[in-house]
């Protein structure tokens, strides 16, 4: 390691609010002051003993989670900063079959309070036949998912997703609830494109922790898909719903709002591998169709999966790509501008990337990662070991 990288790059003063910082390396660093995104410049000091000024700017890199348990296949990638910890992982039931996986994804600041969440799904069912209410109450469990009646997302927001993924938190206060009415659009529900309906909403709650007070942000949709069925007695209707698309951003106390764009810019690169979407459906479809009667453990999951026909595979992700087209074009006035991003050119991987706006100056390396700064006289390699490209704009 060169005596510029390592400890030399040090964070001293904020450069929007002057408040003094600890001392980091090359990374993104949220200012605890005044919520500023801030990378050092070695540059900046002068003397011996120099010590680094820092700019306003972000250092971010590619994140990915694998399913090493099942499909042996990349999940997801999104972009976070350099210097964030990351980990998560897809969880398998083997007792539900219309959600046999969800996915639990965690990334966190180590030198502060910020970080992002993603939460398992939850699946639901209800049938408004009285007799079969009877049969499965409320709180049982019909082929793997829970037996519940179907709510709002706000309800839901309070009465289900706060007690069972914030029930350990101390001196927890909402804030706030909140309609999201293109969440289901940008998250690409699919109930919508099936005859169902979907609901977007947030919650925005205060909370201690470890003796620290943060504020968080959850959003969530739930999607609802009904069934008319021909009972005994007459018609009836069997209900399908969901609590989907569940993401947090979690600040200190008073900051969440100034690291708002870092955060939105983590979830609007947020993208699943049409691979993995494949697989998945696939493993769904094999189990519905009677299999989950042989699974004895979860290892099995991964021989349904290498035993399900290719062409089954292939059909799902032709589904994907064409579901992609609807959504892409639902999503027209989702524009760039809207969604605070720019396009920049990745000469190392070949292709397009959105980054955040309101920079100006984009560099990418060889690792996949990115620095982004208003100083037109920031150069990375003078300071870094690493070949760092300029981006250019598109």
């Amino acid at each position: 390691m060169s005596a510029t990288e390592g400890n030399d790059f040090r964070a001293l003063k904020c450069p929007q609010c002057g408040g003094n910082l600890p001392a980091a390396a090359e990374t993104t660093l949220v200012c605890q002051y005044c919520g500023t995104t801030l990378i050092a410049n070695p540059a900046g000091g002068t003397g011996g003993e120099a010590s680094p000024q820092l700019i306003r700017g972000m250092r971010l890199k590619m994140v990915t989670c694998a399913d090493p348990q099942v499909t042996g296949l990349e999940m997801f990638r999104m972009l976070m900063p350099v210097g964030w910890q990351s980990q998560g992982s897809c969880n398998w039931a083997l007792d539900n079959p219309g959600m046999p996986g969800t996915l639990s994804f965690h990334i966190w600041n180590p030198q502060g309070a910020e970080g992002f969440e993603i939460f398992p799904a939850m699946n639901f069912v209800w049938n408004n036949n009285p007799l079969a209410r009877m049969m499965t109450p409320t709180g049982s469990r019909y082929f793997g998912a829970e037996v519940r009646p179907v709510t709002g997302i706000l309800d839901a927001m309070r009465g289900l997703v706060l007690p069972r993924y914030r029930s350990k938190v101390e001196n927890l206060r909402v804030l706030n609830l909140e309609l999201q009415p293109d969440l289901p659009k940008l998250a690409r529900s699919e109930a919508p494109l099936a005859g169902g309906s979907a609901e977007g909403g947030k919650v925005r709650i205060q909370f201690g922790w470890q003796g620290q007070t943060y504020e968080e942000e959850i959003y969530g949709v739930v999607e609802v898909l009904r069934v008319p069925l021909q009972a005994m007695f007459g018609q009836s209707e069997i209900t399908y719903w969901y609590l989907n698309f569940l993401f947090s951003f979690r600040a200190a106390a008073g900051r969440l709002d100034d690291a708002a764009k870092l955060f939105y810019v983590m979830i609007s690169s947020f993208r699943m591998n049409p691979h993995w979407q494949a697989a998945y459906k696939s493993i769904i479809h094999s189990l519905i169709q009677g299999q989950i009667q042989r699974i004895h453990h979860i290892g099995q999951l991964g021989q349904i999966y290498a035993q399900t026909g290719r062409e089954i595979r292939e059909q799902n992700l032709r589904d994907w790509y064409s579901r992609q087209e609807v959504y892409d074009r639902l999503a027209t006035d989702w524009s760039r501008e809207i969604r605070g991003v720019d396009a920049f050119y990745d000469p190392h991987r070949e292709e397009v990337v959105e980054l955040p706006s309101g920079y100006g100056n984009a560099w990418a390396n060889d690792l996949g990662e990115y620095i982004l700064t208003e100083d037109s006289s920031f150069n990375p390699n003078l300071y870094s070991t690493q070949h760092w490209e300029p981006m250019e704009q598109k």
